[in-house]
């Protein structure tokens, strides 16, 4: 993006208070002359999202917890700055002319609808809302095409690969591989996970994330998610994506062209690189992020993953066989079974259990329209929710 150009260009962040939304705006900080704010969005953090509306000044901000709505309007009244609330108020926030970028961060299966509004308004994404791609791929990449609506993805693995395809779209790809680093149990066994705590569930080794994409990663879960994703984003088939384990989280993921050659994309683990190269796209922009110190990481290595302990993983490529619903009923049973295991009524290694008990017990469509979606993620939370009560 040149400095030269006439306006910043004006972005909505969805979930604004999460890890995501807060690094893209400690991005737009350092950079107003490239960037303003037009949207804030907020699920259930009020206080913080009056500080960040006062700080950016939006056009407009929602809450999603409309029992804040009073609290959230007041605060903001002076500052002229409109004041929504509730499910509905998200999802039709972004059919605006001003938003020039909408940056999805939003958790879990609430991104969806606002993403499909969004590409029908002509808007293009930077989507790090993997549960978009992974509920209704198909679905979504239908919509891109119709309008014609740029995607770039912002999850560190899928920019990797994004920008090492740049400059390659007419070369052919024979297999990409997306790197993990394994996870707080990286080379447990399922003795071993047996007793997890939360609390150590919680302890990324490489990257600082919201709860519920921690825990995802504790179970690869996650990296199953990305599988799915990665599918719909470069057109891929299940069997061109290959996973490995990189612990020392450098090598953010490769291309494998026909012709035998790789590609990596490389840096230290920092989601507000791949954050402002989507939102700066097609230009790379000047940072002072930290650089890599090939001194320092004088050994970088590779492992296949477990996928017998980590079962979430193979559930994953499963579903994108079965194709149709299934990704999306993977989807809904496991944020019930993460909220489960963080409220503590569940085990570490029930996760995968109760996963492939709704995959093998709910209703499956072969090809789903959007309210088979949102048929098919409520009737597969109640199958989940039954589980959890009668184990």
């Amino acid at each position: 993006m040149n400095s030269s150009s006439s306006s910043p260009k004006r972005i909505a962040i969805l979930g604004s208070t999460g890890s995501i939304g807060v690094q893209a705006l400690e991005v737009i900080e350092k950079n107003p002359d490239l960037f303003s704010v037009e949207i804030l969005t907020a699920g259930n953090q009020g206080d913080k999202l009056i500080q960040q509306a006062l700080k950016f000044k939006p056009n407009a901000v929602v809450i999603g917890d409309e029992s804040q709505y009073l609290k959230v309007k007041e605060a903001l009244w002076a500052a002229n700055i409109k004041v929504y609330a509730g499910k509905k108020a998200l999802a039709s926030i972004v059919e605006s002319n001003e938003i020039q970028l909408v940056l999805n961060a939003l958790v879990g299966y609430s991104g969806l609808e606002p993403t499909l509004r969004a590409i029908s308004f002509g808007i293009p994404i930077a989507l790090a809302n993997k549960e978009t791609l992974v509920v209704a791929g198909q679905l979504v990449n239908q919509k891109l095409q119709e309008k014609n609506v740029a995607m770039i993805p912002v999850d560190s693995e899928h920019s990797a690969i994004f920008q090492c395809l740049v400059g390659e779209y007419s070369n052919p790809i024979e297999s990409i591989y997306l790197t993990a680093s394994g996870g707080p149990f990286r080379g447990k066994s399922k003795e071993d996970l047996r007793n997890v705590t939360v609390q150590q569930a919680l302890k990324h080794p490489n990257w600082s994330m919201g709860s519920k994409i921690t825990i995802d990663s504790a179970t690869l879960m996650n990296k199953g998610f990305e599988v799915i994703e990665a599918k719909w984003l470069f057109g891929l088939t299940p069997d061109q994506i290959k996973v490995i384990v990189h612990p020392q989280s450098i090598i953010h993921s490769i291309v494998q062209f026909n012709d035998g050659s790789m590609k990596a994309q490389m840096g230290l683990p920092d989601m507000k690189l791949p954050i402002q190269y989507a939102m700066g796209y097609p230009d790379r922009i000047q940072s002072d992020f930290p650089r890599f110190d090939f001194m320092k990481y004088p050994q970088l290595t590779f492992e296949e993953p477990d996928r017998k302990t980590f079962e979430c993983l193979d559930l994953a490529y499963q579903t994108m066989d079965l194709g149709g619903n299934a990704a999306c009923r993977l989807n809904a049973a496991n944020e019930i079974a993460v909220e489960a295991f963080l409220k503590e009524k569940i085990q570490f290694l029930e996760i995968p259990e109760l996963l492939a008990f709704c995959l093998q017990n709910g209703f499956h469509i072969a090809n789903p329209q959007y309210q088979d979606y949102v048929q098919s993620d409520s009737e597969t939370r109640i199958l989940a929710e039954n589980w959890i009560k009668n184990k």
